[in-house]
């Protein structure tokens, strides 16, 4: 099981995440907000206060969380974002 060891919020609904594996990667989420619970998350100022969760899952205050095993599956390589990283 992966867990997420540091994120960063960026632009267009996206989170950089390193993951305990050591993988660094882009996570587009736009896809998977903005219906039901996860409609809050539509709002970029709320989608920014995402945290790490003590499962090393992805979280909101609102409750929506989001599994690091799903994350890791869809995160891609950061070298392609590296533009949007402030490193």
């Amino acid at each position: 099981m992966y867990e997420i060891k540091e994120l960063r919020v960026l632009d267009k609904y996206c989170l950089w995440l390193r993951f305990s594996d050591g993988f660094a990667g882009v996570a587009d989420l736009s896809s998977y907000i903005g219906k039901g619970f996860s409609a809050d998350l539509k709002d970029a100022g709320y989608f920014a206060q995402a945290f790490i969760e003590p499962g090393g899952g992805v979280a909101w205050s609102n409750g929506y969380d989001m599994c690091p095993n799903f994350l890791r599956s869809i995160a891609v390589d950061v070298a392609k974002y590296h533009s949007q990283l402030v490193v």
